[in-house]
C-alpha cells in the first residue's frame, strides 16, 4: 500500500511540517544532572536530517524540586539546561526539521533503580503512585498553583529558545494522569470529584496557563493515554461519551493536537468501530490527533523494557486508517531511536534496508 500521503505537508499555527511523521517522546536519561549535552543535541539533529517531520523529545521536567526521579532526565528549566536545549533546537533547525519539548512533572513515582531520589518527596494529588500504593505527599492548593505556572513558564521558555511547538505529558500514569484517575485523585476540593469533568480541572488549568504564557498562533500538543503502566487494560473514558467529557474541554482550554498512546495503534478503542483512540478522539472533539503505539514494528514497546528485540512490520494497517482520515500524524518510537535515517527509507520503498529494534539501542544514542 503507497505510504504518499504521509508524506504529504501538514500545518497549524506555527507548525508547517514536510510530512506527517512524528519522532514520539522517548525518555533516553543521558543528560548528566538535567543538563543536555552535545551528544543529545546530534541525536535529535540526526532525526531531523532524516526527514521526520516533527521531533518531539525526550520528556522534559519543569522546575518542581520532585518533579523527576532520575538525575539523568533532562530539565527544561536553569540557564544551564535551557542553553543545552538551545543548541538542540539550532541543530534540528539547521537541518530543516521542527521541534517541540515534552514538558513533564511525573508526579509521585517508584523510586528510581539507581538509589537516587529528589531532594523533596514526591508530589501528588492524594499521594499515590497507584491504587493504594503512597509514595509521596499530597499537594497543597499552592503546590498545585507553583506547578501549574511551573508549566507556564516552561512553555513560555520552550517559545523564546525558538522550539516550534510544545507538548504537555499528560499520559502513563504521570502528575497530570494523575489527577485524572479516580484510583489516584481522591481530593475532596476543586481539583477532585467523581467525574472526569470535576478530575479535569487541574489539567484545564495548565492548559490555560501555557496557551496564555504562548499566544494563541503556537501549536499545542498535549499527550494522553488510557491505559496506566500498573494497568495495560485501563480505561478511563469507557465509552465516547466519556471521552468527549474528558478530551472537548481540554480542546476547549487551548489544546491543538491530542497525542493519543496506546500500545498497539491497530487496537479499536471500543465495541462496534474499528477506530482507535486517535480517530475517536478527532471523531468526538474535531481536533487534529496523532496516532502512536508499536508503528513499524512486530511487538509493542513494553517488550523493550525486558529485552525483547522487535522486527520491521509493515504499515498498510497505518496507512488503511490514515488515507481514511482516521488521525492526522502518526508518531513513530523505536524505530527512530534505532535508525535515525527511518523515514528516508519509508518514503523511497527501501523496507529491505529497515533495522528494526533491539534492546542494545536503549544503551547509546544511535547516530548512524
Amino acid at each position: 500500500m503507497s505510504t504518499n500521503n504521509l508524506f504529504t505537508p501538514f500545518s497549524l499555527k506555527s507548525l508547517h511540517l514536510k510530512n506527517r511523521i512524528v519522532m514520539a517522546p522517548m525518555t533516553r536519561s543521558f543528560s548528566p544532572n538535567g543538563i543536555p549535552t552535545d551528544a543529545v543535541a546530534a541525536y535529535y539533529q540526526k532525526r531531523a536530517e532524516g526527514e521526520v517531520g516533527l521531533i518531539l523529545s525526550e520528556g522534559t521536567v519543569i522546575d518542581r524540586p520532585s518533579s523527576s526521579n532520575d538525575a539523568n532526565v533532562p530539565h527544561f528549566y536553569g540557564n544551564e539546561a535551557l542553553n543545552g536545549w538551545k543548541k538542540v533546537i539550532d541543530g534540528v533547525h539547521a537541518a530543516g526539521g521542527q521541534m517541540g519539548p515534552q514538558i513533564w512533572h511525573m508526579g509521585i513515582m517508584d523510586n528510581h533503580h539507581s538509589g537516587w531520589v529528589p531532594p523533596v518527596p514526591f508530589e501528588g494529588p492524594s499521594g499515590l503512585s497507584k491504587s493504594g500504593t503512597i509514595n509521596g505527599s499530597t499537594m497543597t492548593e499552592a503546590a498545585i498553583e507553583d506547578t501549574i505556572t511551573a508549566f507556564g513558564k516552561a512553555a513560555a521558555d520552550a517559545k523564546k529558545s525558538g522550539f516550534d511547538t510544545i507538548e504537555i505529558h499528560g499520559a502513563h500514569g504521570y502528575l497530570i494522569d494523575q489527577f485524572f484517575n479516580p484510583e489516584t485523585n481522591l481530593r475532596t476540593d476543586i481539583y477532585g470529584g467523581k467525574t472526569i469533568k470535576e478530575r479535569n480541572r487541574f489539567a484545564i488549568e495548565v492548559v490555560k496557563e501555557v496557551r496564555k504564557q504562548v499566544g494563541n498562533d503556537f501549536a499545542v500538543i498535549m499527550r494522553f493515554s488510557q491505559f496506566k503502566p500498573s494497568d495495560y487494560n485501563y480505561k478511563l473514558a469507557k465509552t465516547p461519551q466519556e471521552l468527549d467529557a474528558w478530551l472537548t474541554p481540554l480542546v476547549d482550554a487551548g489544546v491543538d493536537i491530542l497525542h493519543c498512546s496506546q500500545r498497539r495503534f491497530w487496537e479499536p478503542e471500543f465495541e462496534r468501530s474499528d477506530l482507535n483512540f486517535a480517530g475517536w478522539a478527532k471523531k468526538v472533539t474535531g481536533a487534529a490527533t496523532i496516532t502512536v503505539g508499536s508503528i513499524g514494528l512486530s511487538s509493542d514497546f513494553f517488550g523493550a523494557f525486558t529485552g525483547e528485540s522487535s522486527e520491521p512490520a509493515s504499515l498498510d494497517e497505518l496507512n488503511r486508517r490514515f488515507d481514511r482520515g482516521d488521525f492526522d500524524l502518526a508518531a513513530v518510537g523505536r524505530p527512530l531511536l534505532s535508525d535515525p535515517n527511518w523515514t528516508v527509507k519509508i518514503k523511497a520503498g527501501k523496507t529491505n534496508e529497515l533495522v528494526g529494534f533491539s534492546k542494545e539501542a536503549l544503551a547509546e544514542l544511535i547516530l548512524e
